[in-house]
């Protein structure tokens, strides 16, 4: 299989105000993002950052995601990205794909959480057992496979809901269509401010490092340390900052982005948590 396939097609730049062509351009190359939001939202979110890194590294990336997160996931794994924000490449079998972590976003860790609308009477999982319980898909690692575990290991049998995505997950709850959703408790948050939405919380998982950004093992090194040299200096740049700005106010938000190191031994305590769970792969 050739290496990234599906890549967009070459661009031809032509000089603005004379008739010189410029040089056949590589094509980008594809970065994934998992389904945390419509694919709008994401877009325009991710794009202005992006195009920086892009022109900052001299490595041209171009945002490439299906409309679900297993749909992403899935390019993930037959070798459609070269890079991918992605925590979905820790199970077993992914591992072995080899993709690689290199940065993530600033910030605390990350939490799989149980909510319930802050009207329900709902106080605690065991009263969901039988009940509709809304997942952004069975990809999710913080909205499916820790809830979804810790469900299974209380003995409380729900009938999953999956709504495609995060914010889905939360508009299904916001509007009353299941009991209880579950979510990256860090996304709720900001979606709750955002749509004045009042929940409560009836579980919350032990905390994980951020999504981070993946690299393709049949990168250069040269290409990786470009990319994430770029990502890594963001926020220090003011074209960078201005490229945060765009991204901030797409999502609504009052803080800007900006990326950390990691190493990818980080994750390492994903990759445990897939070998001692309850919940089986589909």
């Amino acid at each position: 299989m050739r290496l990234f396939p599906g890549r967009l097609p070459v661009a031809i730049a032509l000089a603005i105000g004379t008739t010189a062509l410029h040089a056949q351009q590589e094509p980008p190359l594809n970065f994934g993002v998992i389904n945390q939001r419509s694919v709008g939202l994401t877009a325009q979110a991710w794009n202005p950052v992006l195009t920086y890194v892009s022109k900052k590294s001299g490595v041209p990336l171009a945002l490439k995601m299906g409309k679900t997160a297993p749909e992403t996931t899935a390019m993930t794994e037959r070798g459609e990205h070269a890079f991918a924000y992605t925590n979905h490449m820790f199970t077993p079998a992914r591992d072995k794909l080899g993709y690689k972590a290199i940065l993530r976003l600033r910030g605390e860790p990350i939490h799989g959480a149980i909510v319930v609308r802050g009207d329900s009477p709902v106080r605690a999982a065991r009263d969901l057992d039988g009940q509709k319980v809304a997942f952004p898909s069975r990809e999710a690692f913080v909205g499916y496979w820790l809830p979804m575990d810790h469900l299974l290991k209380a003995g409380v049998k729900v009938k999953p809901v999956f709504a495609g995505n995060q914010e889905g997950a939360m508009a299904q709850l916001q509007v009353g269509q299941v009991a209880a959703a579950a979510v990256n408790l860090n996304l709720l948050e900001k979606y709750a401010k955002r749509e004045d939405f009042s929940y409560r919380v009836i579980w919350t998982s032990e905390p994980y490092l951020d999504i981070p950004v993946m690299a393709h093992p049949a990168l250069s090194p040269a290409t990786v340390e470009a990319v994430r040299s770029a990502f890594l200096g963001i926020d220090r740049d003011p074209e960078g900052r201005k490229a945060l700005q765009d991204s901030a106010a797409a999502l609504e938000a009052t803080q800007l982005w900006s990326f950390v190191p990691v190493a990818d031994k980080d994750y390492d305590n994903y990759r445990r948590f897939y070998l001692g769970t309850s919940v089986k792969a589909e």
